[in-house]
């Protein structure tokens, strides 16, 4: 069979032939990365980066023929973003309830040690102990600098109201990047 009958039934896209079967393959595991992503988000676990991996994958399955560069910068500014806000919006929520900023980096490091104790149980693990770390470390941290064990249990509070705000506007932002690499994609 020779090299040019070979290629003849393939629908090319400029210089890069058209596979249908790719194409399912790359939009089957850009799905995949979404659902697993959003499962993640709670957790604490980096969702929207297995999201972007996702649509990075597809677009590198496809040789990135309905992927552009716009595409890929939003969806990396946006999962940017939602790191940046869960961040602050841990720090906010314990300094709005009481706490100094001592109590906002007491949230960040239990949280992030709550979730790493938490792993061995299974699925709920790691939320419960990110959870739990936060509102531990928020209020160690402000007790140390206040003594007053009524601000220190606020400031706790906030950083628990803090996570659970973050996480939902995670989870908002991976649908946003769900939606914009399934467009990108269909």
């Amino acid at each position: 069979m020779r090299a040019g009958k070979a290629t003849a039934d393939l629908t090319w896209h400029g210089s890069v032939p058209y596979v249908p079967d790719v194409e399912a393959l790359g939009i089957g595991l850009m799905v995949a990365a979404v659902l697993v992503g959003l499962a993640l988000i709670p957790m604490g676990l980096p969702g929207l980066w297995v999201m972007v991996g996702g649509i990075l994958i597809y677009g590198w399955l496809t040789s990135f023929r309905s992927l552009s560069v716009a595409v890929i910068a939003i969806v990396l500014g946006i999962a940017f973003l939602g790191e940046i806000i869960e961040s602050w919006l841990g720090f906010r929520f314990a300094k709005r309830y009481g706490g100094s900023g001592r109590s906002g980096w007491g949230a960040l490091v239990g949280g992030l040690v709550g979730a790493v104790i938490g792993v061995p149980i299974p699925v709920i693990g790691s939320v419960i102990g990110a959870f739990l770390g936060s509102f531990i470390g928020a209020a160690l941290f402000e007790y140390s600098a206040s003594r007053h064990l009524g601000v220190a249990s606020r400031a706790g509070w906030g950083a628990v109201v803090g996570r659970a705000a973050a996480a939902a506007t995670k989870v908002a932002l991976g649908v946003v990047i769900a939606v914009i690499g399934l467009f990108a994609a269909l």
